[in-house]
């Protein structure tokens, strides 16, 4: 997120001197110091007539300003733009001012003379709190994007093994490529593996920033990796035993920091649920569960969501499950997860593609996936329907949506649930009220063999799955039956060819040449052009040769240009017989 800030300064001299110290912080885009109270008042307005979104996020006040005095053009801009943070830039910083800053709608003071760590801390504040008024003033902003700050998206494991990191780093990658600045974060605290498929070396970790009470942004510059893709990276500690460190509050003020910063934070927090992951699933914006097929899997998925109900962190209809390793053969499909766990299942499903992943996890660099590759595709799917990038269009994006499409809830437009607690809270919900079932139904009815034809029937998502592929079967198919077709043909002329010299040798020879002709062409179908010729041989045998033009597919219509041959012979008669030829 980058802040806009305008500063107000009377001194020209302190007005360069400000705007130097502002071009010095991160992520933050100062424009040019006006220098006089009324021309602020102005330009404010001119911005604000134009859209709310063209206001800066931060103005700074110097005490100095004129000619209306600092706290009554705080008090001007507080009234008349309440979606902009205003920090008072004073040398006296002591509590009766304070309190009067406070009053007249001030965001925070900055002492003089002015100090990196100090005014970065105020400007971040500041803008964090014009952000969350100017989406509530919106009112029609995106409904995901809860929170001050970047949005925040926490995803955890059932269990071991069910594709967690994965899932959050092609989420990650997905995001930046669609050009979002994307945060991500490794708290599998004791066995975090985002180094390992990136292939960062880096000597900072989140347990460095444990110790630390105020997180400033140099401070979080330092500890962040910036990766070649352009992700910001913050790694588990390559000591195990150094994640107890990591706390709640460091947790809580570590993404508070980065939400402040980026566009997008995502969080892995592995399978194990310590007090920092607790942290970050009840922040998140959404909270991702990602599971696999199977019973063992899904049993982990509804205790890991019983747990986050009982911790009142994350209730199930607030998570979204995804399930993993997705086949149309499996017995467990993603509707069977949803009324197991009680939550609401992706939409997406991630199909089962370990020989597209083994390359690019052995050498450390998933960033390098084949961009064909099933899993990835679909996994830049779900990114789409997190909201994370731009969703495709309905109807596209095949492989990105299992087949058995099943939206929580009856029709009309899907929201993804967990959007925070709060908001249940507010709505007069009872956060401590459980609402998830315990699913053992669900799971029982894998057992019987009986339940297959059930569990493997075909969702509502895909009607009309068939016609589609079958047209798409019917050239291949109609070839196949050509192909065969002509091939009985040449087969049958083959067969005429032979019977029809044969017959006309054994009339040849009792006979003569007449007989051979009409006992030859007797048999031969109109549509098959003959050319028959009847004699030769060495006087004790007669011989016949027929000779069949094969017909193009259809008999009459045209022929190849070659022939089949038939010859035949026969003992001849004709002298026994006492006449002939």
């Amino acid at each position: 997120m980058t802040i806009r800030i305008l500063p107000a300064v009377g001194d020209p001299d302190a007005g360069h001197s400000l705007s130097g110290l502002l071009g010095q912080l991160p992520g933050v885009e100062p424009s040019a110091p006006v220098g006089d109270s009324t021309l602020l008042l102005d330009t404010l307005a001119s911005l604000a007539a134009a859209s709310l979104e063209e206001l800066p996020e931060v103005v700074l006040v110097h005490e100095r300003i004129g000619p209306a005095p600092a706290l009554e053009l705080i008090r001007e801009i507080a009234l008349r733009f309440p979606a902009v943070g205003v920090v008072l830039v004073t040398a006296d910083a002591g509590p009766a001012l304070y309190s009067a800053a406070m009053d007249a709608g001030a965001r925070g003071i900055a002492g003089i003379p002015l100090g990196y760590e100090e005014l970065a801390a105020r400007v971040q504040g500041a803008a964090q709190w014009a952000t969350g008024v100017r989406r509530h003033l919106g009112g029609g902003g995106d409904p995901l994007a809860a929170g001050p700050g970047g949005k925040l998206v926490a995803v955890a494991g059932a269990k071991g093994g069910v594709g967690t990191t994965v899932t959050a780093v092609q989420l990650a990658l997905a995001a930046r490529a669609a050009g979002r600045k994307v945060a991500l974060v490794d708290m599998d605290l004791q066995s975090g593996d985002i180094a390992s498929y990136l292939d960062v070396q880096f000597r900072r970790s989140i347990a460095d920033l444990a110790q630390i009470n105020d997180i400033s942004p140099r401070v979080l510059q330092d500890a962040v990796f910036t990766h070649q893709t352009g992700l910001g990276l913050l790694l588990a500690p390559g000591e195990g035993e150094r994640g107890e460190e990591v706390t709640d509050r460091t947790a809580r003020q570590v993404i508070g920091a980065l939400r402040s910063r980026f566009e997008i934070v995502i969080v892995d927090c592995g399978t194990q649920m310590t007090s920092a992951g607790a942290a970050a699933v009840e922040l998140a914006d959404i909270a991702l569960l990602v599971t696999t097929p199977d019973v063992v899997a899904v049993r982990a998925a509804k205790r890991m969501v019983r747990l986050w109900d009982r911790l009142q962190i994350r209730k199930a209809e607030e998570t979204v499950t995804v399930v993993n390793r997705h086949t149309r053969s499996a017995e467990i499909q993603p509707q069977l997860v949803q009324r197991a766990t009680g939550t609401t299942v992706a939409r997406t499903a991630i199909p089962a593609g370990f020989k597209e992943l083994q390359p690019a996890v052995d050498s450390g660099r998933m960033h390098d996936l084949d961009a064909k590759s099933a899993v990835k595709q679909a996994l830049w799917g779900l990114a789409g329907e997190l909201g994370l990038v731009e969703a495709a269009p309905p109807g596209g994006g095949r492989r990105a949506t299992h087949r058995g499409g099943h939206a929580a809830g009856g029709g009309g437009e899907r929201v993804l649930p967990g959007l925070r607690r709060r908001h249940a809270i507010e709505a007069g919900g009872d956060p401590a009220q459980g609402s998830v079932g315990d699913g053992t139904d669900a799971l029982n009815e894998i057992a019987p063999s009986s339940t297959r034809g059930f569990l493997r029937k075909r969702g509502g998502g895909d009607r009309g799955q068939v016609t589609v592929e079958f047209l798409g079967v019917l050239p291949l198919a109609l070839i196949v039956l050509a192909v065969i077709w002509q091939l009985v043909l040449v087969g049958y002329t083959y067969s005429l060819a032979g019977n029809s010299a044969d017959k006309g040798a054994r009339a040849g020879a009792a006979k003569g040449a007449g007989a051979c002709q009409d006992a030859a062409a007797k048999d031969i179908p109109g549509s098959w052009t003959a050319d028959i010729d009847c004699g030769g041989g060495d006087g004790t045998v007669y011989k016949a040769t027929v000779k069949l033009h094969v017909p193009i597919l259809f008999p009459g219509a045209a022929d190849f240009p070659w022939t089949v041959t038939g010859t035949a012979g026969a003992a001849d008669e004709t002298d026994l017989a006492g006449g002939g030829e």
